[in-house]
Protein backbone atom coordinates (compact mmCIF):
# COMPACT_ATOMS: atom_id res chain seq x y z
CA UNK A 1 0.00 0.00 0.00
CA UNK A 2 1.18 3.78 -0.67
CA UNK A 3 1.01 6.39 1.31
CA UNK A 4 -1.57 8.86 -0.22
CA UNK A 5 -1.27 13.01 0.90
CA UNK A 6 -2.96 15.95 -0.86
CA UNK A 7 1.02 17.72 -0.29
CA UNK A 8 1.75 19.66 -3.81
CA UNK A 9 5.00 21.35 -5.07
CA UNK A 10 4.84 25.06 -4.79
CA UNK A 11 5.38 25.92 -8.29
CA UNK A 12 2.58 23.28 -9.29
CA UNK A 13 -1.08 24.22 -6.34
CA UNK A 14 -2.53 26.59 -8.96
CA UNK A 15 -2.51 23.67 -11.38
CA UNK A 16 -3.84 21.09 -8.73
CA UNK A 17 -6.22 23.44 -7.36
CA UNK A 18 -7.85 23.89 -10.48
CA UNK A 19 -7.78 20.58 -11.38
CA UNK A 20 -9.14 19.67 -8.19
CA UNK A 21 -11.87 21.73 -8.77
CA UNK A 22 -13.01 19.88 -11.63
CA UNK A 23 -13.00 16.57 -10.07
CA UNK A 24 -14.62 17.96 -6.76
CA UNK A 25 -17.59 19.12 -8.85
CA UNK A 26 -18.09 16.13 -11.23
CA UNK A 27 -17.39 13.71 -8.01
CA UNK A 28 -20.14 16.26 -5.99
CA UNK A 29 -22.46 15.88 -8.80
CA UNK A 30 -22.10 11.99 -10.19
CA UNK A 31 -20.10 10.29 -8.05
CA UNK A 32 -19.15 10.25 -4.53
CA UNK A 33 -16.70 11.82 -1.48
CA UNK A 34 -14.47 8.77 -1.81
CA UNK A 35 -13.82 9.12 -5.61
CA UNK A 36 -13.30 13.09 -4.85
CA UNK A 37 -10.83 12.07 -2.20
CA UNK A 38 -8.79 9.23 -4.72
CA UNK A 39 -9.24 12.27 -7.15
CA UNK A 40 -7.07 14.64 -5.03
CA UNK A 41 -4.59 12.17 -3.64
CA UNK A 42 -4.07 11.32 -7.79
CA UNK A 43 -3.64 14.85 -8.65
CA UNK A 44 -1.31 15.69 -6.44
CA UNK A 45 0.73 12.06 -7.25
CA UNK A 46 1.30 13.64 -10.86
CA UNK A 47 1.49 17.45 -9.87
CA UNK A 48 4.99 15.52 -7.05
CA UNK A 49 6.43 13.54 -10.07
CA UNK A 50 9.56 15.30 -11.45
CA UNK A 51 8.31 16.31 -14.46
CA UNK A 52 4.85 16.33 -13.92
CA UNK A 53 2.38 15.52 -16.69
CA UNK A 54 0.09 18.10 -15.73
CA UNK A 55 2.38 20.56 -17.51
CA UNK A 56 1.21 19.63 -21.06
CA UNK A 57 -2.54 19.53 -21.93
CA UNK A 58 -5.61 21.05 -20.84
CA UNK A 59 -6.90 20.87 -17.54
CA UNK A 60 -10.55 19.25 -17.87
CA UNK A 61 -8.38 16.80 -20.03
CA UNK A 62 -6.36 15.96 -16.88
CA UNK A 63 -9.45 16.19 -14.63
CA UNK A 64 -11.48 13.31 -16.89
CA UNK A 65 -8.61 11.09 -17.24
CA UNK A 66 -7.94 11.14 -13.04
CA UNK A 67 -11.82 10.35 -13.09
CA UNK A 68 -11.66 7.83 -16.07
CA UNK A 69 -8.26 6.18 -14.19
CA UNK A 70 -10.13 5.87 -11.37
CA UNK A 71 -13.21 4.50 -13.03
CA UNK A 72 -11.44 2.01 -14.49
CA UNK A 73 -9.92 0.74 -11.55
CA UNK A 74 -12.73 0.73 -9.65
CA UNK A 75 -15.53 -0.67 -12.01
CA UNK A 76 -17.42 2.28 -12.78
CA UNK A 77 -18.12 1.31 -16.73
CA UNK A 78 -19.44 -1.88 -15.69
CA UNK A 79 -23.47 -1.43 -15.28
CA UNK A 80 -23.56 -3.56 -12.33
CA UNK A 81 -21.57 -1.49 -9.91
CA UNK A 82 -23.08 1.48 -8.25
CA UNK A 83 -22.15 4.43 -8.97
CA UNK A 84 -22.47 3.47 -13.14
CA UNK A 85 -21.57 5.72 -15.60
CA UNK A 86 -20.73 5.14 -19.64
CA UNK A 87 -17.08 6.26 -20.36
CA UNK A 88 -18.80 8.06 -23.27
CA UNK A 89 -20.91 10.02 -20.62
CA UNK A 90 -17.93 10.78 -18.96
CA UNK A 91 -15.66 12.59 -20.78
CA UNK A 92 -18.99 14.28 -22.68
CA UNK A 93 -19.12 15.90 -19.01
CA UNK A 94 -15.68 17.17 -18.85
CA UNK A 95 -16.14 18.46 -22.85
CA UNK A 96 -13.86 15.85 -24.69
CA UNK A 97 -13.94 13.39 -26.59
CA UNK A 98 -14.10 9.60 -25.83
CA UNK A 99 -10.44 8.69 -26.95
CA UNK A 100 -9.27 11.72 -25.22
CA UNK A 101 -10.50 10.57 -21.87
CA UNK A 102 -8.98 7.23 -22.81
CA UNK A 103 -5.48 8.73 -23.37
CA UNK A 104 -5.73 10.85 -20.89
CA UNK A 105 -6.68 8.09 -18.40
CA UNK A 106 -3.68 5.86 -19.64
CA UNK A 107 -1.63 8.71 -18.86
CA UNK A 108 -2.71 8.98 -15.05
CA UNK A 109 -2.83 4.53 -14.53
CA UNK A 110 0.75 4.51 -16.61
CA UNK A 111 2.28 7.01 -14.83
CA UNK A 112 0.71 6.51 -10.91
CA UNK A 113 1.34 2.22 -11.83
CA UNK A 114 -2.86 1.80 -11.59
CA UNK A 115 -4.39 -1.26 -12.35
CA UNK A 116 -7.79 -2.63 -12.00
CA UNK A 117 -9.13 -3.67 -8.39
CA UNK A 118 -5.55 -1.78 -7.47
CA UNK A 119 -6.05 -1.65 -3.44
CA UNK A 120 -3.87 1.97 -3.25
CA UNK A 121 -6.64 3.56 -5.71
CA UNK A 122 -9.80 1.28 -4.59
CA UNK A 123 -12.78 2.64 -3.08
CA UNK A 124 -12.07 2.54 0.53
CA UNK A 125 -16.17 1.44 1.26
CA UNK A 126 -15.00 -1.87 -1.44
CA UNK A 127 -11.62 -2.45 0.10
CA UNK A 128 -13.51 -5.87 1.56
CA UNK A 129 -14.40 -7.61 -1.38
CA UNK A 130 -11.19 -6.93 -3.61
CA UNK A 131 -9.23 -10.02 -3.10
CA UNK A 132 -6.38 -7.77 -4.32
CA UNK A 133 -5.82 -5.94 -0.96
CA UNK A 134 -6.02 -9.14 1.22
CA UNK A 135 -3.70 -11.76 -1.09
CA UNK A 136 -0.36 -12.13 0.47
CA UNK A 137 2.76 -14.59 0.26
CA UNK A 138 3.40 -16.79 2.58
CA UNK A 139 6.41 -18.59 2.50
CA UNK A 140 6.11 -18.85 -0.74
CA UNK A 141 1.95 -19.96 -0.91
CA UNK A 142 -0.85 -16.94 -1.71
CA UNK A 143 -3.11 -16.55 0.96
CA UNK A 144 -6.08 -14.45 2.16
CA UNK A 145 -4.63 -12.44 5.29
CA UNK A 146 -8.23 -12.31 6.28
CA UNK A 147 -7.90 -15.62 7.36
CA UNK A 148 -4.69 -15.59 8.90
CA UNK A 149 -3.93 -15.63 13.09
CA UNK A 150 -4.67 -11.84 14.63
CA UNK A 151 -0.39 -11.82 14.70
CA UNK A 152 0.25 -11.99 11.26
CA UNK A 153 -2.25 -9.75 10.43
CA UNK A 154 -0.84 -7.13 12.73
CA UNK A 155 3.07 -7.63 10.72
CA UNK A 156 0.78 -7.51 7.38
CA UNK A 157 -0.64 -4.34 8.47
CA UNK A 158 2.85 -2.88 9.83
CA UNK A 159 4.91 -3.58 6.86
CA UNK A 160 1.72 -2.22 4.70
CA UNK A 161 0.83 -5.13 2.91
CA UNK A 162 -2.99 -5.08 3.86
CA UNK A 163 -5.33 -1.83 3.79
CA UNK A 164 -6.41 -2.85 7.68
CA UNK A 165 -6.50 -5.21 9.99
CA UNK A 166 -10.22 -7.11 9.71
CA UNK A 167 -12.57 -7.55 12.99
CA UNK A 168 -12.65 -10.73 13.89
Amino acid sequence: MIKKSEKVPKQMKTKYAEIVSLTDEFCDKYLTEEYAQLARYAAAALSRKRLSPLNTGKINSWACGIIYALGFVNFLFDQSSEPYMSAVELCEKFGISKSSGGNYSKKVRDTLNMYQMDPNWYLPSQMDSNPMAWYISVDGLMVDARHLPRELQEIAFEKGLIPYIPES
